[in-house]
């Protein structure tokens, strides 16, 4: 790996010239240029952005049918271990769980409902189609994913107006463009770790050493795999410092009340595991808690929900 480093450009940005970096900031109140189809070409040829598995295709076509076929799903679903697992995890969660604890696939889909169950199809045919070199990374890396959407979905159902579903579904695809840069790039734990080490915040550990950053693969992940716009456009952004003043016609309310969730309990979670920060940064977390009008006494029960969804995904 190199050492040098170079001048980082905007986190939204593919690289070719500093000065001339498509998804560039160029002041406080600029917003983020779309990425164009050669920005699109340049990601394709440098990291392997996997296709959609046949799977989550299946899902996404039965969910969108007026009279989805569960017994399909289902049997779907229980054919493969791991992901019939995460079905009934997830829906003896404290965002889902109502009355006795579920122990089959079928019930699982009936508590959770189509479109989650589609989040947990794509949610386990990522985990297994991300699989990288480095195996204690990815499972950490795992684990606290798991814990930051579950979290992020009990922090929306404290919020009027936030769906507690987009806020789990966001928050679990909001990264994955980190097992890809894994993949594609030998040296990325070992710079994450000079970036912890020297402060650095990870999406800047990122410009200074690679031709794109984590959202923007993450976003492309996403849109290849035909999830909404309003998720990529939020992946994509989600690093960008003047993410709350980004005007509705570049980032929908929505979406960034999705990012602002996701922000806290990031945030609150990395602290609960002792990480030295990385992620977030507390300008971006002080931000996020205005966005959603949390006092003091709020933030003290949402931390208590990040303590009770860090012992759920352990489990």
């Amino acid at each position: 790996m190199s050492t040098n480093v170079r001048t980082p450009p905007a986190h939204g940005a593919v690289r070719t010239a500093p000065e001339s970096a498509p998804g560039s900031v160029a002041s406080n109140t600029a917003p983020p240029q779309q990425l164009s189809n050669e920005d699109i070409e340049k990601v394709f040829a440098t990291i392997d952005i996997p296709p959609c598995p046949v799977i989550v295709i299946d899902a996404m076509r039965e969910a969108q049918k007026d009279m989805p076929d569960m017994v399909r799903l289902a049997k779907s679903i229980s054919a493969d271990v791991g992901m019939a697992a995460m079905t009934i995890k997830l829906a003896n969660s404290p965002l889902f769980r109502a009355g006795a604890p579920i122990t089959n696939v079928r019930r699982a889909l009936e508590r959770l409902g189509t479109i989650n169950v589609v989040c947990v199809v794509v949610a386990a045919a990522l985990r297994e189609t991300l699989k990288g070199p480095s195996a204690a990374f990815l499972d950490s890396y795992w684990a606290k994913t798991s814990a930051v959407a579950l979290g992020s979905g009990m922090i929306a159902k404290r919020q009027y107006g936030i769906s507690p579903d987009a806020a789990y579904t966001y928050a679990l695809f909001h990264d994955a463009g980190i097992p890809l840069m894994l993949r594609r790039y030998p040296e990325y734990e070992k710079v994450l770790t000079i970036g912890r080490a020297t402060g650095d915040l990870l999406v800047d550990s990122e410009t200074k050493y690679f031709p794109c950053t984590h959202p923007v693969i993450g976003s492309l992940l996403v849109r290849n795999w035909g999830l909404p716009a309003t998720l990529i456009n939020a992946i994509r952004l989600h690093h960008e410092r003047d993410v709350y003043s980004l005007p509705d016609t570049t980032l929908q309310g929505s979406s960034l009340s999705l990012i602002a969730t996701t922000h806290i309990a990031e945030r609150l979670i990395g602290q609960l595991l002792g990480e030295k920060e990385y992620e977030v940064g507390q300008a971006l977390f002080d931000r996020a808690v205005t966005h959603l009008g949390l006092s003091s006494e709020d933030l003290e029960d949402v931390h208590e929900d990040m303590i009770q969804a860090l012992n759920e995904s352990k489990r």
